[in-house]
């Protein structure tokens, strides 16, 4: 009899293949849920990652979600750390040898990845291992044998190695190694489940065949793909600026949230949220056939993001600001103030150079005669209005949709 730990194989199997971009292979992967189920005993599923930077963004979170499902599905979770491999440094995705971190650099990272991490994992839960353990102990021998497993031929094979290889540009024999290294902590975990982004699958792949030559029935592995980021174009990135980072404020988040395409809004839903593939497709056909506004469902998207991070009082918060702000053009709660001090009468479009609230005098006016410009919530239309300045006053200027001063002349 199938034991009552855990839930239904199938049910199982489709929440873990809920926005996942594959399963290698599928047919191994419920071979082990029904192992598990029969036997009572979890599943080993591990996440390994680098803490080569120390925050936490969106796109980090897509697989560290499905690392929670299994958790919550009875799962052991484990998070492994892979503070020994950040000093060498990943090859995948790289155009050149990339300088190792320092045992200082990973340290920090780690400690504040962590703490990060357990916004989405359950703390008292989560095994959490660093590859140091075992790495760090190997002895010349211990590497030797391990690259004794593996054809260099295979290796090169690799799309980044190749493309190198091409173009004539080096590669590190530590970066060989890489793959090698970490696949033996699939070894030393004993692992039945690997997760990871699209783009780490040869390195998976790769941990599979170091399993079986050890003598270990081979991890079946999980991917994820990509988080597109903001700009709707390339992957979400510090460095490109098209991320939402996990410990930004709410209202922040949110507004991100917001400037997302209406089609990109669908991949975030998918992996983002909880939300079923039933309800996801819901959603899509009411926006699709006018019944619900797409700013609507993208607000549901931003406070069920927000709230898995700072809970349902922040998101909902941060939903009702996000309402009077753009929706009702009403001014924040704590819009920012400047003094102004008295004077003679000024010209609104130079004022708005002044304040920083456009580049130029022509664009100035150009706002203005868009109607983007706004004193106490009353449209200004002529781009010769001049703002009295010879007496104490105070007036709520708003420029364009998301910027709103509160002027106070003295």
């Amino acid at each position: 009899m199938p034991s009552a730990k855990f839930k239904p194989v199938d049910e199982q199997l489709a929440h873990l293949k809920k926005g996942a971009a594959e399963i290698i292979p599928e047919s191994e992967m419920r071979a082990k849920l029904e192992q598990s189920a029969k036997t009572g005993k979890p599943l080993r599923a591990y996440l390994g990652v680098d803490p080569t930077a120390p925050d936490i963004h969106l796109g980090h979170t897509v697989v560290l979600r499905k690392l929670k499902h299994f958790q919550d599905m009875g799962h052991t979770a484990i998070f492994l750390i892979g503070d020994f491999s950040a000093m060498i440094g990943d090859p995948t995705g790289q155009s050149e040898t990339r300088p190792p971190l320092t045992r200082e650099q990973v340290d920090a990272n780690a400690q504040t990845y962590l703490a990060q991490v357990y916004k989405i994992l359950d703390r008292e839960k989560t095994e959490v291992r660093y590859n140091s353990e075992w790495l760090g102990k190997m002895s010349s021998y211990d590497v030797v044998r391990l690259c004794g497993h593996y054809r260099l031929a295979r290796m090169l094979e690799r799309e980044d190695f190749r493309s190198r290889l091409d173009k004539n540009l080096p590669i590190s024999v530590h970066e060989l190694l890489y793959p090698l290294l970490t696949a033996y902590d699939a070894v030393e975990l004993h692992s039945d489940v690997e997760l990871g982004a699209t783009e780490q699958k040869f390195n998976m792949l790769v941990h599979r065949e170091i399993q079986r030559e050890y003598g270990q029935v081979p991890e079946v592995v999980l991917t994820m793909p990509i988080l597109v980021g903001l700009d709707g174009e390339r992957k979400m990135s510090k460095s490109l600026g098209n991320y939402v980072g996990i410990t930004e404020a709410p209202g922040q988040m949110f507004g991100k949230l917001m400037s997302i395409s209406d089609e990109l809004m669908w991949s975030y839903y998918d992996l983002l949220t909880d939300f079923g593939p039933p309800v996801i497709l819901r959603l899509r056909e009411e926006v699709r056939a006018g019944t619900l506004h797409p700013m609507d469902a993208k607000m549901q998207l931003a406070h069920a993001v927000i709230a898995g991070f700072h809970g349902e009082d922040a998101a909902k918060k941060a939903t009702e600001e996000f309402q009077r702000v753009f929706r009702d053009r009403q001014a924040p709660e704590e819009a920012p103030r400047h003094n102004l001090r008295r004077g003679e009468p000024k010209r609104l479009s130079v004022l708005l150079v002044e304040l920083k609230l456009a580049t130029s005098r022509s664009e100035a006016e150009r706002l203005i005669k868009q109607g983007g410009v706004e004193l106490d919530g009353q449209r200004v239309e002529d781009v010769k209005r001049d703002i009295e300045l010879s007496k104490p006053a105070e007036f709520l200027l708003r420029a364009g949709k998301k910027k709103f001063l509160r002027i106070v002349v003295e």
